[in-house]
This record gives C-alpha cells, sequence and structure tokens, in this order.
C-alpha cells in the first residue's frame, strides 16, 4: 500500500489563514511617523507603494529597504511596527479566515504536519497565535528570525522540512496569498506551491510568480491534498 503523498504543507498567515483588517497599514504609519515619515507626504506615499510590492516578506528587511538600509533606523521602525501591531491584535482585531482552523485540522488529521510561515517577528507571531487561540492547532511556526532569511528566499519552507523530518522536498506543498509565497515555495523546490485569493493578489498575479494552483480559500486545501486519500511517493 502506498503511503501519503504529502509529509507537510506551509500556510501563510496574514491574508492566508487570518484576516488583520489593514492593521498592516495601521501599524506601518506609526512605525514611520516616528521616523519622521508623515501621511500625506510623498514620502509617505513612495514608501507605502513598497510596503504593498513587499507583502509576505521579512518586515525588518521592507524597513531596511524603506530607510536606506540605515540600521538603527530600520530597526527602531521594526520595533515600533512589532509594537503597534501586537497592541491591535490584543484589541482582538485578528480573525482567521472562515474554515482555515478546520482546513488545518483535517489534514493534520491526515497524517500531514502543517507549519505556519509568517514575515511578523516571533513575539507578533506568538501574539496573534493566542488571540486567535490556535495554540496547539499547528506542528510548528516559523519567523524570518528563525530560519535565517524571509521570503522570497527558500529558508523558512526549508527549516520546516528539516525541523518536521521530510525525506524529499516534493513531499512539502506551500500555501499563501502572496507572489513572495509563490516564490519562496517554488525556489525550495515544494512539489505543489498554491496561492490563495483572500489576500489582495488575482489570479494572474499568483500564477505569474509561480502557483502551481490557484484556490478561493485556504479552506480548499485539504481536497487539494487528497485528504482521507492514500496516494504513492513520487518516483
Amino acid at each position: 500500500m502506498g503511503v501519503a503523498r504529502w509529509q507537510v504543507v506551509c500556510i501563510d498567515m496574514a491574508g492566508t489563514t487570518i484576516r488583520d483588517e489593514g492593521l498592516v497599514d495601521q501599524a506601518f504609519t506609526v512605525a514611520v511617523a516616528g521616523q519622521g515619515v508623515a501621511p500625506g507626504t510623498v514620502e509617505y506615499d513612495r514608501m507605502r507603494t513598497v510596503v504593498r510590492k513587499t507583502q509576505g516578506q521579512s518586515k525588518i528587511e521592507i524597513f531596511r529597504l524603506l530607510l536606506g538600509g540605515d540600521e538603527r533606523r530600520a530597526r527602531a521602525a521594526n520595533e515600533t511596527f512589532e509594537e503597534a501591531y501586537g497592541l491591535l491584535v490584543d484589541e482582538g482585531a485578528v480573525t482567521p479566515i472562515p474554515g482555515a482552523a478546520e482546513a488545518i485540522e483535517a489534514v493534520r488529521a491526515d497524517g500531514v504536519k502543517v507549519a505556519l510561515m509568517t514575515g511578523f517577528a516571533r513575539t507578533t507571531r506568538e501574539a496573534i497565535i493566542d488571540a486567535i487561540g490556535w495554540r496547539g492547532l499547528v506542528d510548528l511556526a516559523i519567523s524570518p528570525a528563525d530560519a535565517g532569511r524571509g521570503r522570497p528566499y527558500p529558508d523558512q519552507v526549508l527549516v520546516a522540512a528539516l525541523r518536521l523530518g521530510v525525506a524529499d522536498v516534493r513531499r512539502v506543498a506551500v500555501v499563501g496569498d502572496t507572489p513572495l509565497d509563490m516564490i519562496a515555495g517554488c525556489r525550495a523546490g515544494a512539489g505543489l506551491v498554491a496561492g490563495v485569493l483572500t489576500g489582495d493578489c488575482d489570479r494572474p498575479t499568483l500564477l505569474a510568480a509561480g502557483a502551481t494552483q490557484v484556490l478561493g480559500s485556504v479552506v480548499e486545501v485539504p481536497s487539494l491534498l487528497g485528504v482521507g486519500q492514500r496516494l504513492p511517493q513520487p518516483a
């Protein structure tokens, strides 16, 4: 008898499994204000455009880019961002995508491990997990600092594969809502790289970034992975 085709599914957080109702924009505004950049200015608009184009990337890397590589200012802005976002999370502004928890439970019940991927720092990631009551729901949660580099690099996916005992990276599936999620999954050699439409990107954008499939939401992941079916390993 064959064994399960998939060993691990790496799933993004914001936009894929959770909704934060514009909290990133709010926290970004607070963070850059601390660096003397006010809303309504040309510089603010430039920075906001960059932030939207780099969704899914490590937040500290984004601030390094925005602030011209000034490490001191980038770290200060990132700390302010994480603090502001964390306060908003504590106020209950983060909610799971409908059906996300049930989809994760179904995947794990079939023997596939689940790793959450995020560009947030560990403290923010853990605050989100606690706020939505997902403690113990997944096998692993990884921030850029846990892997070395964030997306679009493959590090987070590869670290998840190592920590969760994957025998063949082709047995890893990656699910996310941004082009950077798709690029990271492809660079890691994942056997499946699926985009979801619950973020800000459309189907053509996700396909152009390397998605092998595009789903309406994370709810479709169990069916995509063939949960409940037993398939042979890749040759």
